[in-house]
């Protein structure tokens, strides 16, 4: 047996409860003198516990009240060494054995060697001492066990755009397509990890690329048309897995000249991208949930699937600046749009729209400049700065969530934006293709002149001299016209002549 607490700082809150009922029970028989052979009539307690407890009142005070423990509390009986290494080798089998088939074998065991049987209950308490990590690992390998039992690291963010997280994930909610069944769409996305705002995003039927990468961060690091969109800047670092579209060679440089250092997550341990997993899971609970053509994994569809590609677009960037952005998140306990904007927040950003397309749009298609313009998909765009260059072969660059114009480069150097008329809603005068034309038809002439008198120049540098004519002997008719022609010399006079 225990001891019972030598103090009353010793003593639990159960045993403080304990002695406070026996010492109430008591208090007649201490204080007034009442016969203890009436207190165990009346509380229905044995005479001699009663005389036992208030010998113990008398010689420890309250303490003595409190109950004594067991020597063998919160200890459990023991098989033995060779049996209880018996019960553990079996339960860390793979395909583990059943409690019942364990007890049988060590009964067996026990049989044998002449020792009493366990009883399954000792049997029982073995098992559940084993602790869970070494379960884990011996049923259910050594990747169960990490993603349970390792030591997170867990990057903290210091401030926006400190840390930005990007990954994919098929959105449950089939989209109909022209001549295919309904397909569910994938969604990139790039979310800063200090406030929780996503900064950029991508919809697509295509699997996840590098394409789609970088058009989804494209729209993150620039400013956005969107006045309710604030979020934007080159972070200090992109955390992502190590899928081959974030591992491409083309997205390594763009980083590398942006100044943006890249972060893989450990290959098969995905939980470092907790926050971005978290956030996908609230698109699933508080948008797709309620839309046509919901299809939870392994669930039926709910509703007739009607949303184009186009209309899912518009309702997520609703959901995105409308509801998500203003909410207070759980775990900042600020609105995400909120939190990066608090402190007066000033983002570094890439010197132009045009530089930031040259890294990362990789959808680049060489085309040849005709007179009425650039062909290409069946459209024609057109530019005043086209002028200059009929007749050369450029590289377009576009977005292919919007085709209404596309980025015209030459020899790697940004021409300009050839817009299409037809469906960009804007037109390019008459006025501003003549004078171009006209302008680039004055260039061209002004470097013949140019060229011209270079040529002229040169020649007349490099033009031989005639050879000098021999002296031809003169006649006396000749001669004769020679002095005749020369006039007469004056005669100097003096004044006495």
């Amino acid at each position: 047996m225990n001891p019972p607490p030598s103090r009353l700082s010793e003593m639990t809150e159960p045993q403080r409860e304990q002695a406070m009922e026996r010492f109430h029970l008591l208090r007649p028989f201490l204080e007034e003198g009442i016969a203890l052979t009436r207190i165990a009539e009346q509380h229905g307690q044995s005479l001699r516990t009663l005389r036992r407890w208030v010998a113990r009142y008398r010689k420890d005070g309250l303490v003595g009240l409190a109950r004594k423990g067991r020597g063998d509390q919160g200890k459990r009986r023991r098989l033995a060494a060779e049996m209880e290494q018996l019960v553990e080798g079996l339960a860390l089998q793979k395909p583990p054995f059943s409690a019942a088939a364990i007890h049988r074998r060590v009964c067996d065991l026990a049989s044998r060697n002449g020792e009493p049987l366990p009883s399954y209950s000792l049997v029982l308490q073995v098992l559940r001492g084993l602790p869970p990590a070494l379960t884990t690992l011996a049923q259910e390998g050594g990747k169960a066990y990490s993603q349970r039992f390792d030591l997170i690291h867990r990057r903290e963010a210091e401030g926006p755009n400190a840390i930005w997280q990007a990954d994919h994930t098929l959105l449950d909610v089939l989209l109909p397509r022209e001549g295919v069944p309904p397909t569910k769409p994938w969604l990139t996305t790039v979310i800063d990890d200090y406030s929780r705002a996503v900064a950029g995003y991508y919809l697509s039927f295509e699997a996840p690329s590098a394409l789609q990468s970088a058009l989804a961060l494209r729209q993150a690091i620039w400013r956005k048309e969107d006045s309710r969109w604030h979020i934007c800047g080159i972070p200090q670092i992109l955390y992502t897995d190590n899928g081959s579209d974030f591992t491409s060679r083309h997205l390594e440089q763009a980083a590398a000249d942006l100044k943006i250092r890249l972060v893989f997550s450990t290959p098969g341990k995905p939980r470092g991208r907790g926050r971005i997993e978290r956030f996908f899971e609230t698109v699933g609970q508080m948008l797709l949930c309620e839309l046509p053509g919901y299809a939870p994994a392994g669930g039926t569809v709910r509703g007739e699937p009607s949303l184009t590609l186009s209309d899912l677009d518009g309702r997520f960037r609703e959901f995105l600046l409308e509801v998500y952005h203003r909410r207070e998140h759980g775990e900042t306990k600020r609105p995400p749009q909120q939190r990066w904007e608090a402190g007066g927040f000033l983002p570094r950003m890439p010197d132009s729209l045009e530089q930031l397309d040259l890294l990362l749009l990789t959808v680049a298609k060489p085309r040849r400049v005709h007179p009425d313009g650039i062909r290409f998909s069946g459209l024609r765009y057109i530019d005043p700065t086209l002028a200059a260059y009929v007749g050369e072969d450029v590289l377009l660059r576009y977005d292919p969530r919007d085709v209404a114009e596309v980025r015209v480069f030459h020899q790697n150097r940004f021409l300009c934006r050839a817009i299409c008329p037809e469906i960009s809603g804007e037109t390019v005068p008459l006025r501003a293709i003549v004078q171009a034309r006209n302008r680039r038809r004055r260039e061209l002439r002004q470097t013949l002149t140019n060229r011209q008198q270079i040529v002229e120049t040169l020649l007349a540098v490099h033009r031989p001299e005639p050879p000098p004519e021999p002296p031809r002997e003169q006649t006396a008719g000749e001669q004769a016209a020679e002095t005749s022609a020369l006039p007469a010399p004056k005669l100097k006079r003096y004044q006495n002549e």
